[in-house]
């Protein structure tokens, strides 16, 4: 039995004060009508119509019923109406996580533009280095950095890509030369980016000769926040291969130099990835299609400006 469906009927049926009536007002036959009240009655061992050849009328208990059954269909009614909205009006929570440095270079100043647009929408950001499990964590979309994305399930959408370049701080190539070629890199202090993704013990380039690759050794700090990593360069602690946009600040301040201009290392591309396409929420689609309009000008305008800063 849908009670629903029959409380429905019922609360039609004294509207309209017949059975007739209610099922012309549902566009169904009278014999409907009169059944859903009847499996009501009989499911709740109650009656709640006294019947006529002429009338109706509640009884007590059917005065009471009828009070209870509008309540929760306006209470249906309003979830429904709420849940549509959700995919027509971006509105409510949007619980975002992001990749620690890329969310504290883009997605944060992308948070403030796009709620410009779309005001009702409240955004918490998660910055973490792992990937989350978005279904059992709660997360409406995830933006990570990747060389490639398992087979999950999710949907994703490719935004852009980042790399990293080989930094140092001016004192530290005062000190002890610069590097002109990767192999160079061997007899440097290299400190190392933490990533599971990429080895430990060595540094992969793309340059003007194709791939190469340096052994690093041992090294003497290491760090899984390309923030960190941009501190410990900066003190002069060695030479770091830092991401893109943590370098670039360091780097129009003078407290970077760029190393190597002609290589870069640990290209990964960006993906924002959500649990589902069907009935997808107005937040989540707005969200996505504001990060497919925005990133990638924003990346580009970054690796045009990185230019300027090549170490001749």
């Amino acid at each position: 039995m849908d009670t629903l469906q029959n409380m429905r009927v019922f609360v039609r049926v004294v509207e309209a004060g017949s059975f007739t009536g209610a099922a012309q007002h549902l566009n169904t036959t009278t014999a409907y009508a009169s059944r859903a009240v009847s499996d009501l009655e009989t499911h709740l061992r109650t009656r709640l119509l006294n019947r006529t050849t002429r009338r109706i009328a509640l009884t007590e208990a059917g005065e009471r019923y009828l009070q209870r059954c509008e309540q929760i269909l306006a209470y249906v009614d309003q979830a429904e109406a709420e849940a549509s909205d959700a995919h027509a009006r971006p509105s409510g929570k949007l619980k975002v996580h992001a990749m620690t440095s890329f969310g504290q270079h883009y997605v944060v100043p992308a948070v403030g533009r796009y709620q410009e647009r779309y005001p009702d929408v409240h955004i918490e950001l998660t910055l973490a280095q792992r990937m989350p499990d978005l279904l059992d964590e709660g997360f409406d979309v995830s933006l990570t950095l990747a060389t490639g994305l398992p087979d999950s399930g999710l949907v994703s959408q490719r935004l852009g890509s980042a790399f990293s370049i080989v930094c140092a701080s001016p004192a530290y190539l005062e000190q002890h030369g610069v590097p002109q070629t990767p192999a160079d890199l061997a007899r440097h202090t290299c400190l190392q980016m933490i990533a599971p993704v990429f080895p430990p013990d060595k540094w992969t380039f793309d340059g003007p000769n194709g791939e190469e690759t340096v052994a690093l050794g041992t090294t003497p700090f290491q760090v899984n926040v390309a923030e960190a990593m941009v501190v410990a360069v900066r003190q002069g602690m060695g030479i770091g291969l830092i991401p893109i946009y943590s370098a670039i600040s360091g780097l129009r301040s003078g407290d970077l130099v760029w190393l190597l201009p002609e290589y870069t290392s640990q290209e990964m591309n960006l993906y924002a990835l959500y649990p589902s396409r069907q009935y997808l929420d107005a937040k989540i689609r707005t969200w996505v299609e504001f990060l497919r309009d925005e990133l990638p000008a924003t990346l580009a305008a970054d690796h045009a400006e990185l230019r300027k800063f090549a170490r001749s």
